[in-house]
């Protein structure tokens, strides 16, 4: 996990699986996806997980609110999002937030 430095910008997708089936095309969008975020002006880093009933949560940081916007409308991006709502996602939500400070084990104040 990379360390970011705040203040940051971050953008909290929660979401709930469908029943997904192999070759769905799930997982390489996915990658696909944490891979073009790293293209993009202003990422800082991504932190993802998922259980086994399929509820996940995906962090991504920008250093503003103006870069992860400006990820939003990417069209790639765009062409995921409306794929996730129709075929992969039986709920999820986006939160955006402003991270003011961070700590944990390595130190950071």
């Amino acid at each position: 996990m990379k360390p970011v430095r705040p203040p940051c910008t971050a953008v909290i997708f929660s979401s709930q699986r469908s029943a997904s089936a192999p070759g769905d095309g799930y997982d390489e969008t996915a990658q696909r996806m944490e891979e073009l975020a790293r293209q993009q002006p202003g990422f800082l880093s991504v932190e993802s997980a998922r259980n086994a009933d399929g509820f996940g949560i995906t962090v991504s940081y920008w250093e503003t609110a103006q870069h992860a916007r400006a990820w939003k409308q990417v069209t790639e991006h765009l062409e995921a999002q409306h794929r996730g709502a129709r075929d992969w996602y039986a709920d999820y939500t986006v939160r955006v937030a402003t991270v003011e400070r961070q700590y944990g084990s390595a130190g950071q104040r």
